[in-house]
């Protein structure tokens, strides 16, 4: 029986009706995979679910990123927060989500999906935007697709946070900088054949380039990957389900207030292949 798939809008993101028995039976693996690379985004309502059932409907999906276990030991837990006592190891970090980017641009082979779910929500502000990078690179133009199919660009930790914390101290920076870079093809074609654009806030500049020359572009490119048309907008309610192809799409929160208390529960998936450049 195939899913019930509602398009949010035209070039991203789907909601499932589906009860949380059938997410759960790994039963609707390939349909869901499949849909979510299609859309970018898939969401599923009114679902009480517990960590250890949230991790469970990740792993039917693909392998189950078992990288940060949380205090109570939940593996692969990882909690979305800006309160220092809730993640003290990474709450630092989460201002510079804020920014547009993709997970995982420091490795090799990035992330290929996450599940999130709400387990306290911000009374104002807080929403979570996607932008569909397949979308976003289709619509270029036959010029504009043969110039950026040549490029690299370097990504850093750096790169990543100044913007979101412009008052950073020195010991700030240095952590920042004990992050490698990495150099990446600026568009990725995927084993599918289809091809995104490998954007993040952690892009620092394109090789070669002289830097305020590749700074004007990946702000321009930017600029175009995240017009209204290729973003969808999460508003969040409780017991929801989110699923992203980190892929092929980038995302970001929306501004809330530090002490809102807003608090998300998420698990990824690993990498299933390497950005690869345009053959």
């Amino acid at each position: 029986m195939p899913i019930n798939a509602i398009k949010l809008t035209p070039l991203v993101g789907s909601e499932l009706k589906l009860e949380g028995e059938a997410l759960l039976s790994g039963d609707y693996r390939d349909e869901i995979r499949q849909l979510l690379v299609q859309r970018g985004v898939l969401i599923v309502r009114d679902l009480e679910l517990s960590d250890q059932q949230q991790r469970q409907f990740t792993a039917t999906l693909g392998d189950l990123r078992l990288g940060t276990v949380s205090k109570e030991g939940d593996e692969g837990l990882m909690k979305v927060t800006l309160d220092q006592k809730n993640n003290p190891e990474y709450a630092d970090f989460f201002p510079g989500t804020m920014f547009w980017h993709m997970d995982g641009t420091y490795d090799a082979t990035p992330p290929f999906a996450t599940v999130l779910r709400p387990i306290v929500i911000a009374p104002e502000g807080g929403q979570t935007e996607f932008a569909n990078t397949y979308a976003a690179y289709e619509a270029l133009s036959a010029e504009q697709k043969a110039r950026v199919d040549t490029l690299q660009v370097v990504h850093s930790m750096q790169a990543a946070m100044f913007h979101a914390c412009p008052e950073a101290d020195l010991e700030q920076i240095q952590r920042w900088c004990s992050y490698p870079t990495r150099t990446h093809p600026l568009v990725w074609e995927h084993k599918s054949g289809r091809k995104s654009l490998a954007l993040s806030t952690s892009c620092s500049h394109i090789p070669g380039m002289a830097p305020v020359d590749s700074f004007e572009f990946l702000q321009d490119l930017l600029r175009h990957a995240t017009q209204p048309q290729f973003v969808y907008r999460h508003e969040w309610r409780p017991n929801d389900l989110l699923i992203w192809d980190n892929t092929g799409t980038m995302h970001r929160g929306r501004p809330y207030a530090a002490d809102s208390g807003r608090l998300m529960h998420r698990f990824t998936l690993n990498g299933e292949e390497p950005i690869r450049a345009v053959a």
